[in-house]
């Protein structure tokens, strides 16, 4: 295990110098609220708690820590909005915490290149409303967007409801300029769509929860706004007849959804009471929303007229035409909300971030229930059914004592489940701290001791994100 040093007196005074006493904290409040993300303190063991926190307003206040900390051998945790879903921003030794809440800038709209750049600390829904002011689109869409920062999204490769379509975080992503841990600055990429100039970088960082390096600059792609979209919410009596229809809708529709999502009657009757209003047919087995897009008025009308005789071929109950802006707010409302309502409905839960192909959606949702019923727990289920990406939410009753054995237990049945199901750990939430242990039932010994390699390579004293 690497030895790293304890921040000192004298450290923090070095780092008043180099980025500015105000650019500085130790406060232990302030500590504590940087120092955890959504997952919650119910999950650890411990607490963990940074040693310092530090704002940087720019490329070169980032590089001097990072030089300055490689230096002394302390660890370093990149922190954005603290909206993630695994630990992966948690200080597991101590250290420094790096947050960006105040390189907020968007730099540039390119309109003749169609690309958006801007600092890490700029909330995903601000990028979307400033392209949204030219008539353009950043597709990426998160269902955390209105808080988390775009660093963190492509730290994490967020994906989103709009993945069916135009991929993730990392298939709209131009180019970084990236900060390495010994305070080299460099860029990986460009505003050019094709580059197979060297290996493509640029994909080595998107997704590698900081432990490469530290992104101060990310280049986005922008896309022409569609002038017509159209919700669907179709309510089904059971899951199975719910996500039999996805293959139908990817097959026999000409234009491809924009989103396919899926949540279950305890998503919605757990997001009811939070929200304290209701959708449709609250209390059918499922419901899924079916967004398309597109210029053409006739086309898109022809094409959700299709979608609608196959939903009623596969036994959907009604099909609801989001055709008024309150309404489609509504729907899209009320599945948003789902993850916060369990944060704040409930202190015990797991939320997990399952991905199999989505003809094998039907056998993972039946090996949650056997998890559920062995260890005498609650399942809500919900998420991207068009990618074959569900989030399973393990809750457990207020009452239970030896809740993290049945909660741990659950998770490593419904791993193995999924590993079987040719599925994987996670598709967007990323591993963190929190799915470490578990990744060696889906990579083998060569991709951990690869993944080990380029670690090193980019941070030899590993003082990045360590955990």
């Amino acid at each position: 295990m690497t030895a790293y040093s304890a921040v000192t007196r004298e450290v923090v005074r070095d780092l008043e110098r180099l980025l500015g006493a105000h650019n500085v904290a130790v406060d232990p409040e302030k500590l504590a609220s940087y120092s955890r993300d959504e997952v919650g303190l119910q999950f650890w063991d411990r607490e963990y708690r940074a040693e310092v926190l530090v704002f940087p307003e720019s490329t070169g206040h980032v590089s001097a820590v990072l030089a300055y900390a490689d230096s002394r051998r302390i660890p370093v945790t990149p922190r954005g909005a603290g909206t993630g879903l695994s630990g992966g921003a948690v200080p597991a030794f101590g250290g420094i915490v790096m947050a960006f809440d105040r390189m907020n800038r968007i730099l540039d709209i390119d309109l003749e290149n169609l690309t958006i750049t801007a600092e890490p600390g700029v909330v995903t829904a601000e990028i979307q409303a400033a392209a949204a002011r030219h008539g353009l689109e950043y597709v990426g869409d998160p269902c955390s967007g209105d808080a988390s920062f775009i660093g963190g999204n492509v730290a994490e490769n967020a994906g989103g409801n709009k993945v069916i379509k135009y991929g993730t975080t990392g298939a709209n992503v131009l180019a970084l300029e990236v900060v390495l841990p010994s305070g080299k600055v460099t860029w990986f990429g460009g505003k050019r769509r094709k580059d197979v100039t060297g290996l493509n970088l640029v994909h080595l960082i998107v997704g590698s929860e900081g432990i490469l390096g530290v992104v101060t600059r990310v280049v986005l792609k922008l896309v022409p706004r569609q002038e017509k979209v159209v919700d669907l919410l179709v309510p089904f009596s059971t899951v199975e007849e719910a996500i039999a229809l996805v293959p139908r809708v990817m097959r026999e529709v000409k234009l491809i959804p924009s989103s396919l999502e899926f949540m279950d009657r305890n998503s919605l009757s757990i997001v009811s009471r939070y929200l304290g209003s209701r959708l449709p047919y609250q209390e059918a087995g499922a419901h899924l929303i079916i967004q398309l897009e597109g210029n053409d008025e006739e086309v898109l009308s022809d094409q959700y007229e299709r979608v609608g005789d196959l939903c009623f071929e596969n036994g959907a109950l009604e099909v609801f035409v989001a055709d008024n802006r309150n309404f489609r707010d509504q729907i899209w409302k009320t599945r948003k909300n789902i993850a916060e309502a369990i944060i704040v409905l409930y202190t015990k839960y797991a939320k997990e971030d399952l991905v199999v192909p989505t003809s094998k959606i039907p056998s993972l949702l039946e090996s949650v229930s056997e998890a559920c019923r062995r260890y005498s727990l609650e399942a809500v289920n919900y998420g991207h059914v068009g990618d074959g990406n569900i989030h399973v939410n393990l809750l457990v009753d207020e009452s239970c004592e030896d809740w993290h054995e049945a909660i741990e237990g659950a998770r490593r049945d419904l791993y193995l489940a999924t590993r079987e199901l040719g599925g994987t750990l996670s598709g967007e939430h990323g591993i963190g701290l929190k799915r470490k242990a578990y990744l060696g039932m889906f990579l083998d010994d060569t991709q951990l001791e690869i993944i080990r390699g380029i670690k090193r390579v980019f941070d030899p004293n590993l003082i990045l994100n360590p955990g």
